[in-house]
C-alpha cells in the first residue's frame, strides 16, 4: 500500500492526525513513532522560521501564543518553496482573518511590514541612478520622467501606527500614539532602512510604483499636501538607492 503526496502532508503538519497506514521506515516496518518524531521535527521548523520573520508579531502577543497561531497557520498554509526564509508570505491575510487576534487590528499590517522587510533584504541587488541625470534636464522635460525602482523599496501604508510600534517592540522605539503611517523600505546597504513618509509623499512614492511620470506623481502628491516638497521627495529615493534608472519620454 502507498501513501498519497497529499494524505500525508496533511498528516505531516497536524499532530491530531494519525501515523498513514502503509506508511514504512527504512526496514518496512510501521513508520509509527518515527514519523511523530519527523512531524515535531517539521513543525518545530516551520515554526522557528516563522519566528525570525515575524519578530514584532512574536513580541506583540508572545512565544506561546505565536507558537499556537503558527501551529493553525502551517496547516492551512504549508511550504510551496523549499527556502524555508521564504516561507509566510500568507501571515498577513491569514491574521486578517484570524478571529481569535481580531482585537489587535493592527497586527495584519504589522505582518505586511515585516513580511516587506524580510523580502526588502532578499531581493536583487541594482546599481543606483546617476542623479546628475536630473540636473541636466530641461525643466519642461521633468514631467515627462520616468523612474525605475530598486527591487528592494517596498512601501507600506497603514491606518496604524505600524512604524511605531515595530519600533517600540524591536527597537526600544518612543510609546506609539494612535494615527496611520506610511513606511518607505528602501535598501542602501545590506540591511534594509525604514522611513516614517507622510501620505504626500507615499502617494509620489506609490505612483511611481506604479510606472507614473514624476509629473503624474506629483500630482498625486499634491492632492494630499498642495505644499508637498518634491526636492525632499526624490533626495529621499536617491539617497537610499531607490531609483535605478532615470527615462525621459519625448514631448508630444
Amino acid at each position: 500500500m502507498t501513501v498519497s503526496q497529499s494524505l500525508f502532508h496533511t498528516a505531516l503538519l497536524d499532530p491530531k492526525r494519525p501515523v498513514p497506514t502503509g506508511l514504512s521506515d527504512g526496514q518496512g516496518q510501521p513508520a509509527g513513532r518515527r514519523f511523530s518524531v519527523y512531524r515535531n521535527n517539521v513543525a518545530s521548523s516551520l515554526t522557528e522560521a516563522l519566528e525570525v520573520s515575524f519578530p514584532a508579531i512574536v513580541k506583540l502577543i508572545g512565544e506561546e501564543n505565536f507558537k499556537k497561531v503558527a501551529s493553525v497557520f502551517l496547516r492551512q498554509h504549508p511550504p510551496t518553496v523549499p527556502m524555508l526564509s521564504q516561507y509566510g508570505a500568507e501571515m498577513p491575510d491569514f491574521l486578517s482573518q484570524f478571529q481569535p487576534l481580531q482585537h489587535l487590528g493592527y497586527l495584519p499590517d504589522i505582518a505586511r511590514l515585516e513580511q516587506a522587510i524580510r523580502l526588502s533584504y532578499h531581493a536583487a541587488d541594482s546599481n543606483p541612478a546617476d542623479a546628475s541625470v536630473l540636473q541636466k534636464l530641461a525643466p519642461e522635460m521633468l514631467p515627462e520622467t520616468r523612474f525605475g525602482l530598486a527591487p528592494a523599496m517596498r512601501l507600506i501604508r497603514s491606518p496604524w501606527p505600524v512604524h511605531a510600534i515595530w519600533a517600540f517592540n524591536l527597537e526600544d522605539g518612543p510609546k506609539p500614539t494612535p494615527g496611520a503611517q506610511n513606511v518607505l523600505i528602501t535598501r542602501p546597504d545590506f540591511d534594509p532602512q525604514l522611513t516614517p513618509i507622510s501620505t504626500a509623499t507615499a502617494a509620489f512614492v506609490g505612483a511611481l510604483v506604479s510606472d507614473a511620470t514624476l509629473g503624474t506623481a506629483h500630482d498625486a502628491a499634491t492632492q494630499h499636501d498642495p505644499g508637498f516638497d518634491l526636492s525632499h521627495a526624490l533626495g529621499l529615493l536617491l539617497s537610499n538607492n531607490a531609483i535605478t534608472h532615470i527615462t525621459v519620454e519625448p514631448l508630444k
